[in-house]
């Protein structure tokens, strides 16, 4: 199957329309790793995703304290395979300068062994510092050859505006913005984020597409998910959900019987956004793999938009 490429942003560079989010390798607190699945599994995973073509990986410095950007770059050192790098520098209050930024980079590079990554974002807007400092930072890095482009994550409407007119005055274009989006989550569209990135033409990529799991089926008000996800998530919420995984199911099945996690990614992909599921093992490798190779229909996407209206949170 033939891997559809999509532009980033206005950089020129083009990626595979589905991307892997790498948060859960080496991460301990969150996701629990090494307690039912371990490098083994993750290595396996990604060796899965580049046979098929996908080698599109985000990763960031925080993701199990380094250990994400450690096993990605052992990874990618062993497959001695072209890939597409991602990761972000997350600006604690203590980084009070672009030179923080500079160290940082320089960090996740030697964890990554890599000279240089395609896209380097800021994690997400933390005062006191404003974009236009970052922005600046990563227009240093682009000019030095760090990073081949800069991107945001977790920016609202304002902040991306002006991230893309700080960047703008460099002559660099604002690649990205990475935000959580998906059929549980379209405060994106409501915000009118989706269409600002749209106008400018920030490619927006979407991070926990399958809302952490709860999009696949396998978590329920009886059945909640463990450790930290399952506090976030109360009975209530979880018990609302069901009708439209029903409804899921019933587009699912009019294209080949494909998956819940595939119906939800392929969703992300027709509002024109790439989506980077967490992949821990080849069965969630595999089932993410599923959702390429066909497009739900203009019909098929509003009458899932109906069913999630209900379940969005306000």
């Amino acid at each position: 199957m033939e891997i559809q490429k999509v532009p980033l942003g206005k950089t020129g560079i083009t990626v595979p329309q589905l991307g892997i989010g790498a948060w859960a390798w080496g991460d301990q607190m969150f996701w629990g790793y090494g307690k039912g699945y371990g490098e083994a599994d993750i290595r396996a995973a990604f060796d899965a995703c580049m046979k098929a073509g996908i080698n599109f990986f985000d990763t960031a410095e925080v993701y199990g304290s380094g250990n994400s950007e450690r096993l990605l770059g052992k990874f990618l050192h062993e497959a001695k395979r072209p890939a597409i790098v991602a990761t972000k520098f997350f600006p604690y209050p203590y980084r009070l300068t672009k030179g923080s930024l500079r160290r940082a980079l320089l960090g996740s590079l030697n964890r990554l062994g890599l000279p240089k990554v395609d896209l380097y974002q800021i994690h997400q807007p933390i005062p006191p510092i404003p974009p236009r400092v970052w922005m600046e930072a990563l227009a240093d890095a682009v000019r030095e050859g760090l990073i081949l482009s800069a991107g945001v994550s977790n920016y609202n409407v304002e902040r991306t505006r002006a991230s893309y007119q700080a960047l703008a005055h460099f002559g660099i274009p604002l690649a990205s913005n990475q935000i959580s989006y998906s059929l549980l989550n379209r405060a994106p569209e409501r915000s009118g984020l989706i269409a600002l990135c749209r106008e400018l033409g920030v490619t927006v990529i979407a991070y926990s597409p399958l809302m952490q799991g709860m999009l696949t089926g396998r978590y329920s008000a009886e059945n909640p998910p463990p450790g930290v996800r399952g506090f976030r998530y109360s009975k209530a919420y979880l018990s609302r959900i069901p009708p439209l995984l029903n409804v899921m199911r019933e587009v699912g099945r009019n294209h080949g019987e494909k998956t819940l996690t595939q119906v939800a990614l392929n969703w992300v992909m027709a509002k024109g956004a790439i989506p980077i599921p967490g992949v821990k093992n080849v069965r969630q490798a595999e089932d993410a793999l599923g959702s390429l190779g066909w497009r739900l229909s203009a019909a098929e996407v509003a009458a899932l938009d109906a069913a999630s209206d209900p379940v969005q949170r306000r």
